[in-house]
């Protein structure tokens, strides 16, 4: 990409005031190839006059600073190239420089946002059938076209519509949304996308080079991402920071000048609050205030910084990351999964409501310390939404009511219940919606029947121990059928089969962690081979699947398997297939009597996982469905 020779007004090293020309416009882009970001339009641009498809109404749109009305200068240079419309003009004629200066007299700029009534319209109207004086084409460039009045556009419609063969209409708009539909179907429509961090990197890389300072990549990195798609914001923000520094830009200086916090503070911030540990977030939050960060932009850095922890928490790579460095993937990944997605998903939803109050408030760091401490209180709402899947498919939860104290005792600290503000996640509703599930579970799996004892000859000799499990019939008590085992070095250890997986995989569970034995209890088991089972969940329930298969989830079960069949087993995880129909609507239920109502209460407390519930995350039941029919 070339740069444009300096000139007498051009020079930013002759020390005079008046001769300085900042960056954005000593850089701006004077041909087609220079255009960063906006190949397709260009393209597009290039095309249409190499063919004669010229339009006599072009619609550029995007967001600010990247590159709509230096395209639409290009594109006016092109057309009225002394040789004739080429997609390559020549810079150096006086009609592209004067075009460059913004002084040509066949190519009007106007401010669509100073000149937006009738009257400056009609003038235009009036000068629409004088023929240019020294050139092809008679250009009018209307920059933020959309702040023209509804009776500017309506006296524009017809001119717009057939123009004179030597008339252009070049509009620039970020908001096309506010545009008459009948102007937009006059015009062909150019839609410019924000410019991608990489490309403006390289671009600040060549301005650097050419101003002959140095700047370091993380510097350039955070001067691009700050910059939000904005090719000529970034520039500024490079100008200002360059002012800065002494010829040697590094991130801390950016961080300083710009009053912003770098990743890894934001990363230990966001550690302490995953640890629940509210004091030290509130130190780290101390300390970005101390070095100059204003607490109004340290939420917007958190908000940026979550939105990527939610991006990599579901599965994206480094490429889908805008507020971090690439680099910070893998431990973005490790505090995602530790967290969960539906606890990430909740604090950014108060980081958001934050940052709409900070701005209506004189006391922006108080509420944000007030939202660190909500956030470092938060339940684990992951486990919330475990459970209630769990309770939902209909699944054993015996084990959430006896590892109801293990987990407590593995908490940092203890919760205490409080108020929460609105709009944020209260403990309340989570025993709500255990107790609204609690009567279909309960109605729904029935106890199963005593198993019928397995006739057999008065010989067979059927031996039974004092330890060993019997059921009782009417007939009276038979011994219970013991699946195969095999003898090892560790005692007897039991056989893994069709028959005795079922009863192995429940063994297994057994004195594992409350949320191992959540998630494990949500699959259906099957026997694959006597190394290895099968996990099935329901196809509903891919994040439960995602978890189980962590590290700290699926070594444990293969560890308590191995201990219980004398040798190592190996997990298969897979999603069940989708429910080809939806169950009816159940019907309505009669409305019940206050006595009936407080009979479901107790009966709803008496549940050992709601009681699980109640006590691990304080919680009390405030409302109970009616029984399902």
């Amino acid at each position: 990409m070339s740069d444009v020779p300096p000139t007498d007004t051009d020079s930013a090293t002759t020390g005079q005031d008046n001769s300085y020309v900042v960056v954005a416009r000593r850089y701006r882009p004077r041909s087609f190839d220079e255009l960063v970001g906006q190949e397709h339009v260009g393209r597009a641009l290039k095309n249409a006059i190499d063919t004669g498809r010229v339009g006599h109404a072009y619609l550029f749109t995007g967001a600010r600073g990247v590159g709509k009305t230096s395209t639409a200068r290009i594109f006016a240079k092109a057309l009225n190239n002394p040789d004739g419309p080429s997609a390559d003009p020549d810079a150096e004629s006086d009609v592209a420089q004067a075009i460059d200066s913004g002084e040509d007299i066949d190519v009007i700029e106007i401010d669509g946002a100073s000149n937006r009534g009738i009257d400056e319209i009609r003038s235009l109207r009036a000068n629409v059938g004088v023929r240019p004086s020294r050139s092809r084409y008679k250009i009018y460039i209307i920059d933020e076209v959309h702040m023209l009045t509804s009776a500017a556009f309506n006296a524009l419609l017809k001119t717009l519509e057939e123009p004179p063969e030597h008339v252009k209409f070049i509009f620039c708009t970020t908001d096309p949304e506010k545009m008459p539909i009948t102007v937009l179907s006059r015009c062909q429509r150019f839609d410019f996308a924000p410019v991608e961090v990489p490309k403006i990197v390289k671009r600040l890389r060549e301005i650097v080079t050419a101003e002959n300072a140095q700047a370091d990549d993380a510097a350039l990195e955070l001067v691009a991402r700050r910059a939000a798609g904005s090719m000529r914001d970034s520039q500024s923000l490079l100008e200002q920071v360059l002012s800065f520094s002494d010829g040697n830009l590094t991130a801390d200086q950016v961080h300083s000048m710009l009053g912003t916090a770098d990743d890894e503070r934001l990363h230990a911030l966001a550690q302490a609050m995953s640890n629940r540990d509210a004091a030290s977030a509130l130190g780290q939050l101390d300390a970005a205030v101390d070095a100059g960060v204003d607490a109004g932009r340290l939420a917007e850095q958190l908000l940026g910084y979550f939105r990527d922890l939610m991006a990599v928490t579901v599965g994206c790579d480094s490429s889908l990351q805008r507020h971090t460095a690439a680099s910070m993937h893998p431990e973005l990944k490790a505090l995602g999964d530790a967290w969960g997605l539906q606890t990430v998903l909740a604090v950014v939803a108060m980081i958001d409501q934050t940052l709409v109050r900070i701005r209506h408030s004189v006391y922006g760091r108080v509420l944000l310390e007030s939202t660190v401490i909500q956030i470092c209180n938060l339940p684990d709402l992951q486990s919330i939404a475990d459970l209630a899947a769990a309770a939902s498919s209909g699944k054993s939860l015996s084990a959430t009511a006896a590892g109801s104290a293990e987990k407590k005792k593995l908490a940092p600290r203890p919760r205490p219940p409080q108020a929460q503000p609105p709009g944020q996640p209260v403990t309340a509703p989570v025993a709500t919606a255990a107790a609204v599930v609690a009567p279909s579970a309960a109605s729904s799996s029935p106890p199963p029947p005593a198993q019928p004892a397995p006739s057999a000859a008065p010989s067979a000799t059927t031996a039974t121990s004092d330890d060993a499990p019997q059921s009782h019939s009417a007939n009276g008590p038979t011994a219970t059928a013991q699946p195969p085992a095999t003898a090892t070095a560790g005692g007897t250890k039991l056989k893994l089969s069709h028959d005795t997986v079922q009863k192995i995989f429940q063994m297994a569970l057994q004195g594992l962690q409350q949320m191992t034995t959540s998630i494990a209890s949500m699959a259906q088991v099957q026997f694959v081979s006597e190394s290895q089972i099968q996990l099935v969940f329901p196809a509903d329930s891919s994040m439960s699947m995602k978890r189980m298969d962590l590290p700290e989830h699926r070594g444990a079960v293969c560890d308590a398997l191995a201990e219980v069949v004398g040798h190592p087993v190996t997990l298969q995880l897979a999603a069940g297939a989708p429910s080809a129909s939806k169950p009816h609507a159940p019907k309505p239920a009669p409305k019940a009597t206050a006595k009936e109502r407080m009979e479901r209460m107790r009966e709803i407390e008496s549940y050992p996982w709601v009681q699980a519930c109640v006590q691990t995350f304080q919680a009390e039941i405030v409302k109970v469905d009616a029984k399902p029919q």
